[in-house]
């Protein structure tokens, strides 16, 4: 259960720097890649050149991202339910959010394009890493940087439930179905949520908007330290 909260609070703050870059880096999602695909096309056969770009660095930032996290949590072969090396590429993710925070503050409103590109990087390697650790997790049917997988799995259990009065995918013997198919409603309800978050305070309270992933990240790390590899 633990566990689940901590995936909950990750999804909230991929929510959140969705909502964050949308609105305050150039309509540039850098978490959802294949919203940034969309974007990215869009931007191309418009002929915005600085908003393609934009959708490129958020493309190789994430890429990235996964490539590092890949690396840090396949460095040791854990059969932990939540490994240690997840939670130091976590760490590393904290560390990246905390950095796009405290650049954003030093730099003003008024920044240039280019910085603009080393926040969007900031961001979009840090969901990077935040995936490939979520993916080393191997729960079915959950990324916490998009939802479009965890909606067609919920929406196809319960059109198999419907339909035969069983789950889509086999569960583990501690997961009942019923939970399962909970934890996918939760995981896109926080999304959404985060989301909000995000969209609410970047327009009331935008100081802290750019803080929030950070700290909801960093929750994750220590409660992923308090409870240890499991």
């Amino acid at each position: 259960m633990h566990h689940v909260i901590l995936l909950l609070l990750l999804t909230c703050a991929a929510g959140t720097v969705d909502a964050i870059s949308y609105l305050g880096l150039g309509h540039v999602f850098t978490a959802m890649m294949t919203g940034n695909t969309v974007l990215l096309g869009l931007a191309v056969g418009q002929g915005h050149l600085g908003a393609a770009v934009r959708s490129v660095v958020a493309l190789i930032g994430f890429s990235l991202g996964v490539i590092v996290g890949a690396v840090i949590v396949q460095r040791k072969d854990e059969d932990a339910s939540w490994p240690s090396a997840v939670t130091r590429t976590l760490a590393v993710e904290a560390i990246l959010l905390g950095a796009f925070a405290l650049l954003w503050y030093l730099t003003g409103p008024d920044r240039s394009e280019y910085l603009l590109y080393i926040l969007i990087a900031l961001t979009a390697v840090a969901m990077g890493l935040q995936s490939a650790a979520v993916q080393r997790l191997g729960v079915p049917g959950v990324m916490t940087t998009y939802i479009t997988g965890t909606l067609t799995t919920l929406m196809a259990r319960v059109g198999r439930r419907i339909h035969v009065g069983s789950p889509l995918v086999a569960t583990p013997p501690s997961v009942s179905p019923a939970g399962r198919t909970g934890v996918l409603a939760a995981v896109f309800v926080a999304y959404g949520c985060g989301a909000l978050a995000g969209g609410f305070l970047e327009f009331h309270v935008f100081s802290f908007a750019v803080v929030l992933p950070f700290v909801l990240v960093g929750i994750v790390v220590i409660g992923a330290i308090a409870i240890g590899p499991a």
